[in-house]
C-alpha cells in the first residue's frame, strides 16, 4: 500500500470543518499543529506593533495513495481555499515508506477495493 502526505495550513477557525471533510472522504486521522505563523504575499497589518493577522493550524494526513486527491479537493472545498486568499493551502506530498500504519491500512483496505 502506498500514501501521500496531505499537508494543510489553514486559519483556525476553518480547522474543524477541514477535519470533518478529510474524514468523511476517507482520512483515518490526523496531526493537529497549533498556533503556526506565516506570510502572503503582501505582509499583514499590525497595530502598534501587534500581528493583526489570525492563527494558523497545520494539518498533517497520512492517506492512501488512491483517496487523496479527492481528500485534497475536498479540503480545499471545505476551507474554501480557491474563494477566499489567504485562508488556506494544501499540498501533497509522496511518501516513500511508513512504518505504525497498519491498523490504517486494514481498515481501508475494503474502501480501496470497493473504489477500484
Amino acid at each position: 500500500m502506498h500514501f501521500k502526505l496531505i499537508v494543510v495550513f489553514v486559519d483556525d477557525n476553518k480547522t474543524e470543518r477541514v477535519l470533518k471533510a478529510a474524514r468523511k472522504f476517507g482520512a483515518t486521522g490526523s496531526t493537529i499543529i497549533n498556533n503556526a505563523r506565516g506570510e502572503g504575499i503582501q505582509k499583514k497589518k499590525t497595530f502598534f506593533g501587534l500581528n493583526l493577522e489570525t492563527q494558523r493550524d497545520v494539518l498533517l494526513f497520512l492517506v492512501e495513495e488512491h483517496l487523496s486527491r479527492t481528500i485534497i479537493e475536498e479540503i480545499a472545498r471545505a476551507g474554501r481555499f480557491d474563494e477566499e486568499p489567504g485562508s488556506g493551502i494544501a499540498l501533497k506530498i509522496d511518501v516513500e515508506d511508513a512504518i505504525g500504519v497498519l491498523h490504517q491500512a486494514e481498515e481501508i483496505t475494503q474502501v480501496i477495493e470497493d473504489e477500484l
